[in-house]
């Protein structure tokens, strides 16, 4: 077993955290929206489960995945099998995908919102992407959330100013869904790992990183959360990983994705 580093940065654990959630998955299409969620899916592929399928983003199902290079060229990229948008979307529809998403707000039903914020629905504060794919990806797969910098600004108070995504809200489920065929798995963020199978699907904290007080998630989460008795340390990355992560990620984006690119133990 490799050992675990002891110099990182918190970009490198928080790829390490989110490649576990993906870790029991089998052979679904792994998809990682941003430099670290990609960077989470390709570690995870590339280590404990290489029967995770991806794609070059454009039309290719890949063997392996492609290293982040700032460039569109795919020039020697192992190519499995064609995946045009058709197919795209009956892999979508069949359940057979985990998407590591980055949601502007969350709220307490793991709802979630990349629309808009404040305001009224015409006439918002600020105007974002609209809901994209997020009301069909939710009700049809898997879906974890990255969240670079945990606050209540993210973590919202009520519900999300404009709802994206189906959560654990009975009052807003689709006819013939229940809370059981909700699938939110884990919440990676700057300050822990957390997940939905708290009590009565409430968000709960499985880890906090290294230098992090349960009191410091509690009081950036603008909701209850359910703490269980015991909360460890979130794991360090192993030296195996890293040399993977650098690999994949040979000119150091993941260093410009959080501020200052802050140490992974901030003890």
């Amino acid at each position: 077993m490799s050992q675990a580093a002891t110099q990182y940065s918190l970009a490198e654990l928080m790829i390490v955290a989110g490649a576990e959630a993906l870790r029991h998955d089998g052979e679904v299409l792994a998809t990682g929206i941003g430099v670290l969620p990609r960077l989470a899916a390709s570690l995870a592929m590339k280590t404990f489960n290489p029967d995770l399928m991806m794609t070059d983003s454009e039309a290719f199902i890949l063997s392996e995945p492609n290293p982040i290079s700032g460039r569109s060229s795919h020039e020697g990229q192992k190519q499995e099998s064609w995946m045009g948008f058709s197919r795209i979307f009956d892999n979508v529809w069949s359940g057979k995908r985990h998407a590591i998403v980055g949601p502007s707000q969350i709220d307490r039903y793991g709802q979630t919102n990349i629309s808009a914020l404040g305001g009224s629905y015409d006439k918002p504060k600020s105007q974002m992407l609209g809901v994209r794919g997020f009301p069909g990806n939710s009700i049809s797969h898997a879906n974890s959330f990255f969240v670079p910098a945990h606050s209540k600004r993210v973590f919202v108070e009520g519900e999300c100013d404009v709802v994206c995504s189906i959560g654990y809200n009975p009052q807003r489920l689709p006819k013939g869904y229940a809370l059981d065929d909700i699938d939110i798995r884990l919440v990676i963020t700057d300050l822990c790992v957390m997940d939905w199978k708290g009590p009565r699907h409430m968000l709960q904290l499985l880890s906090v990183h290294p230098g992090v007080s349960v009191e410091q998630v509690l009081e950036n989460t603008g909701f209850e959360i359910h703490v269980p008795s015991n909360v460890p340390v979130t794991t360090a990355p192993t030296m195996e990983q890293l040399a993977i992560v650098a690999q994949l990620d040979p000119q150091n984006w993941r260093a410009k994705q959080l501020k200052d690119n802050p140490p992974g133990n901030r003890g």
